[in-house]
């Protein structure tokens, strides 16, 4: 196991930012990382790398403790802060040889050049951090983040502010090094975890929600309604459709169609056939809304 959390809590002053949280990420897993704003996400990260220590628990990065004043740890762990400290007076080429020599790389230059080619900088190795795009200066902030071959890479909002071609390029580098490595990312985009992750993990108020698979998130276990959505060949009595036993809400979204709620565990669709034959209507649609993951992070997070 790469990344092991155990019951860790953290305070300032009289507010705690974790509670007490707990999970195990392995080698090749690519984890969307997901929470509110003030979830106590960063904290976690910077816990996990080592930046701030922890007021219990511990973690470890394969089988060896990480605590602040541990430096060696570092060299298995890389990170990309949500806003990318970079010097923008250096060139490209100039930084990443620098973070190399912080690391004391014996192959500086190879290194350096293999990172170049992985994050598709070879274009804008000699350019001035400053005069590249948004995309460029994140693709900067993964090399200097893989630049020492991390076995784990703790990412912080990697692809905010980028045009939708950067973000499917930014997506599939991310997706090419997740298949040696650890990688946990933090983001508020909900269909960009959907696009590569493949597990997540929830946190609210520093309690951990949730912590699955996609399909998982959206099974029984985390979803807490069920909506059907279903459209006659005319227009029912209101008051008897309201009385379906198990509906807890329905909405009139056209004079003949309907979105219905019931309880996770109540399936309306037999119900609302039966309606039907006895009030002489015919069904035209009736399809089951599948649960996006926004949905179950709106539902735990709500809700906890």
């Amino acid at each position: 196991m790469t990344i092991r959390i155990a019951q860790v809590s953290k305070y300032y002053g009289s507010q705690k930012a974790l509670d007490r949280v707990s999970f195990e990420i392995g080698t090749g897993e690519l984890v969307g990382f997901l929470g509110p704003n003030g979830a106590g996400k960063s904290t976690l990260m910077k816990i996990i790398t080592g930046f701030l220590s922890s007021d219990g628990g511990t973690v470890t990065i394969n089988g060896e403790t990480v605590e602040t004043r541990n430096v060696a740890i570092r060299s298995q762990i890389g990170y990309l802060p949500e806003n990318n400290p970079l010097y923008t007076d250096l060139y490209v080429r100039e930084y990443l040889e620098m973070v190399a020599g912080f690391y004391r790389l014996q192959n500086k230059k190879e290194q350096v050049l293999k990172m170049v080619e992985l994050t598709g900088l070879k274009d804008e190795q000699h350019k001035k951090i400053g005069a590249l795009s948004k995309g460029y200066r994140q693709r900067v902030g993964l090399a200097q983040a893989l630049i020492h071959d991390p076995s784990v890479l703790i990412l912080d909002e990697p692809t905010t502010g980028l045009d939708p071609n950067q973000l499917e390029e930014i997506r599939q580098l991310i997706r090419t090094i997740s298949l040696n490595k650890t990688v946990m990312l933090s983001t508020h985009i909900m269909q960009e975890v959907e696009a590569i992750c493949n597990r997540v993990i929830i946190i609210h108020k520093g309690i951990l929600v949730a912590d699955g698979s996609i399909d998982q998130l959206k099974s029984d276990q985390f979803v807490q309604k069920r909506t059907v959505l279903v459209e006659f060949d005319k227009t029912p009595v209101l008051d008897a459709l309201g009385k379906i036993s198990g509906l807890l809400k329905i909405e009139q979204i056209s004079p003949n169609t309907f979105r219905t709620e019931s309880e996770n565990n109540i399936d309306l669709r037999p119900a609302l056939f039966r309606f039907a034959v006895a009030n002489q209507l015919v069904i035209l649609t009736m399809n089951e809304h599948q649960q996006s993951l926004e949905n179950v992070f709106q539902d735990v997070t709500r809700n906890n």
